[in-house]
């Protein structure tokens, strides 16, 4: 009698299988994490390489987004034409992301003239850091512990950087504000973007990217050079592979971890990086650089252990009247 009451009734689902899919869409978003945070590793160095062969660097991450968009926008009318409408909120916190992160995505490459690799990455590991002051800006807790995790932070970044100013210190100021972009990014993926399919929101915000990359390129008087093979390889791997399929992982990931979550990939982006960039680049570190991406990489831990018990509490009636 109990087993035909519950065939009976369809809305009864046994725990199990509601664990099970539970286990698979972690399993999922885990494997989506790992293969976006793989891609994004391989960026900087493969970046800084192909800026350090003369390719201008708005031009390289112009050409990045744009191809990128397009492989998107090809995807997305192939599989199915009618993800590429949303709502009109949905819409415009795609674009504005989109729009920030692409500011956060120039200023990054800008940078990378200025700065090795490896310390721009460790520079962007304070991103869950940001992160969590966001969140508190909207009614988050802020404790001790947080002061504790920026000091942490802050105490890094100045030995990463350098008690003797070695390094460039324009560089240091674009990854200070390209942090703030891609934080800014991040928690609007989560506060309104979770419930839309992942491919519609990456092709949203990464048209949104290539039309604020874009813009910029084409105000400051179009200058093109001529790439070379080694220049359009590169260009190729940060279009497929830590833009066009990083992106649609990351985004995946998102939607079922939560940005918390995946945040956890950072520092082991961070060390990707690093590693990638000492391989191919022969960049390296002093022992104040290594002890302070350390503490910076400690700070983001600690700062990723609070996101995982934040509160992200969407508020649709900001944008209602827009």
């Amino acid at each position: 009698m109990q087993s035909k009451s519950r065939l009976s009734n369809p809305n009864t689902f046994e725990p199990s299988v509601v664990a099970q899919s539970n286990t698979r869409s972690n399993h999922n978003g885990w494997l989506f994490a790992i293969f976006a945070t793989l891609c994004f590793s391989i960026a900087p160095p493969i970046a800084r390489y192909a800026i350090r062969s003369g390719i201008d660097s708005t031009t390289l991450v112009t050409l990045r987004l744009g191809l990128a968009t397009l492989l998107m926008g090809i995807t997305v009318a192939v599989i199915n034409p009618s993800q590429l409408k949303m709502k009109r909120q949905g819409l415009l916190v795609s674009w504005s992301a989109g729009i920030v992160n692409g500011i956060g995505m120039l200023l990054f490459f800008w940078a990378l003239e200025r700065v090795d690799a490896s310390m721009a990455s460790m520079m962007i590991t304070l991103v869950p850091l940001v992160v969590l002051s966001l969140l508190a800006l909207r009614g988050e807790r802020f404790t001790y512990r947080q002061i504790v995790r920026m000091a942490l932070g802050l105490g890094g970044v100045y030995l990463l950087i350098g008690p003797g100013g070695h390094v460039n210190t324009t560089g240091v100021l674009l990854l200070t504000v390209a942090v703030f972009c891609f934080a800014t990014h991040i928690t609007l993926l989560q506060w309104y973007l979770s419930g839309y399919e992942a491919l519609t929101v990456t092709f949203h915000i990464s048209a949104a990217m290539s039309v604020a990359v874009g813009s910029w390129w084409l105000l400051r008087g179009v200058e093109w050079r001529p790439l070379g093979m080694q220049g359009w390889i590169a260009l190729l791997v940060l279009v497929i592979f830590s833009t066009y399929l990083s992106r649609i992982s990351f985004v995946s990931a998102v939607a079922h971890l939560g940005s918390g979550q995946v945040s956890l990939m950072s520092p082991l982006e961070t060390f990707l990086t690093v590693v990638w960039s000492m391989l191919f680049l022969d960049e390296r570190l002093s022992p104040l650089q290594w002890v302070g991406g350390i503490l910076v990489m400690a700070s983001a831990l600690l700062a990723i252990k609070r996101l995982g018990r934040a509160t992200w509490r969407p508020r649709w009636r900001l944008w209602s009247k827009v």
